[in-house]
């Protein structure tokens, strides 16, 4: 069963995610708030796996209330559902600390594969904000030194330029020649190195710090 809470100021659309997620075999919706300050409060007693944020909210802004629900949790899954597709926005909830953005026009059954690849590990985005993630990844320039702040190897550098590329563990791991195990060891060292919790937000970093 994947837990999940909604973080929505329109009454409608609030109610009808969660009526989707109730009326879906495997998912139930254990809270559903109008405020990201009303879901902080809670946030310490709520067994949540997944949570459904926006961005455009009363008070606290989605994007704040993703920073400071990762303080207090460290390693939720917080996947974005909102209006807004401009880059700016998308690399601020990335940096924030979102796994996974995606626009409200998102069927309902991409929204549930959605939830369940967040919950999985994965790192969803709608389409259109893929691609201009991608395009910002093609516009940076590779840096395979070890003379960054962060002290990074050159071998976690390879390891999060394939991540920013999209590839999963196995996929990194076979490009180079080495076990998932060992991706795994170098993500968490990664993690530990740039102060980040997600794979999303440690390539947004990476990105920011002009680190790939």
């Amino acid at each position: 069963m994947i837990n999940v809470v909604i973080v929505e100021d329109n009454n409608v659309i609030r109610e009808g995610l969660a009526a989707l997620i109730n009326g879906t075999p495997g998912y139930t919706c254990i809270g559903a708030y109008s405020n990201c300050e009303a879901f902080l409060n809670k946030l310490d007693s709520l067994p949540v796996d997944v949570v459904l944020m926006d961005i455009g909210l009363p008070g606290m802004s989605g994007i704040e209330g993703v920073k400071k629900a990762i303080e207090k949790k460290p390693g939720l899954n917080v996947l974005m559902l909102t209006v807004y597709e401009d880059s700016d926005k998308v690399f601020d909830a990335l940096c924030a600390g979102a796994c996974g953005y995606l626009v409200k026009k998102t069927p309902p059954s991409k929204l549930l594969e959605a939830i369940k690849d967040v919950h999985e590990g994965g790192s969803p985005m709608s389409s259109n904000v893929a691609r201009q993630v991608i395009t910002a990844f093609k516009e940076t320039k590779i840096i395979l030194t070890t003379d960054s702040i962060y002290e990074l190897s050159r071998r976690e550098i390879e390891v999060l330029s394939l991540l920013s590329d999209g590839d999963n563990y196995q996929e990194i791991a076979d490009s180079l020649f080495i076990s998932v195990d060992t991706v795994r060891h170098h993500i968490r060292n990664i993690y530990k190195k740039l102060h980040v919790h997600s794979q999303s937000e440690a390539v947004a970093k990476a990105i920011r710090k002009k680190i790939i």
